[in-house]
């Protein structure tokens, strides 16, 4: 991470959230972080592993997740961002507490083909915001050494839509080539695209989505917390 001066940081839980705050506050002591409320959120701004980043809960949706780029972005001064969570899986080779880093993201949900664009396209834009593969790669590497997880690379698909149908996720597999499916990290990465920040992102894989329940969410969401906040102090102490 020494190409970058300031990291920005989205994380999607709660706990995952609270455990990066827990290791910026431990290690900034005697000092402590500090923390800006702004748009409705609160930026945590300190080290982690010796690198300066902003830690953000972006909340649920691509409204929410759009909003929290551009201010770590605009107000925050980063030029990386960062964003983890969970996903459902798209792919029968993707299983429950496997880790996905994306190549590129979809907004699966944009439909304007009736004016002749693609499914996915939105105007003047292309189908797919790609990630920064060399921070891509760095979070494999991070995640191989801070994790047991299986860590696979490959598109995610993300809409303000829970795909819980095995029809769509059909569809959206097929039509898009995704391998698994949230509701932020299109949006981080079109925010990122056109402000020319490099991001990268790593998601956990919740479920099947398609409206099973293979795991019990709740004690499944504690472990993927885990997991993703160790990816991201090992990348940053990388």
């Amino acid at each position: 991470m020494a190409s970058f001066k300031r990291v920005g940081i989205i994380g999607a839980m709660e706990v995952e959230v609270g455990l990066l705050h827990q290791a910026m506050a431990n290690e900034m002591v005697p000092q402590k972080p500090a923390v800006t409320s702004w748009a409705g959120r609160e930026f945590w701004e300190g080290a982690i592993g010796g690198e300066e980043c902003v830690i953000v809960q972006c909340g649920v949706g691509m409204v929410n997740a759009a909003a929290c780029t551009q201010a770590l972005i605009s107000r925050f001064r980063v030029d990386a961002i960062v964003n983890t969570g969970v996903a459902g899986s798209l792919d029968a080779a993707l299983n429950i507490g496997d880790l996905v880093v994306a190549t590129d993201t979809v907004n699966w949900a944009m439909d304007v083909c009736n004016l002749g664009y693609e499914p996915g396209q939105t105007p003047g834009m292309p189908v797919a915001f790609p990630t920064d593969p060399a921070l891509g790669d760095e979070l494999i590497q991070a995640a191989r050494l801070s994790t047991k997880a299986a860590v696979h690379r490959g598109r995610i698909a993300s809409a303000d839509r829970f795909v819980r149908d095995a029809s769509e996720k059909e569809r959206i597999a097929c039509l898009f080539g995704a391998v698994g499916c949230e509701m932020e990290g299109a949006a981080i990465a079109q925010v990122c695209a056109v402000n020319g920040v490099p991001c990268a992102i790593i998601r956990a894989i919740s479920d099947k989505a398609d409206g099973s329940d293979a795991v019990d969410y709740p004690v499944f969401e504690e472990q993927a917390a885990h997991d993703c906040a160790a990816v991201v102090c090992q990348l940053l102490k990388g």
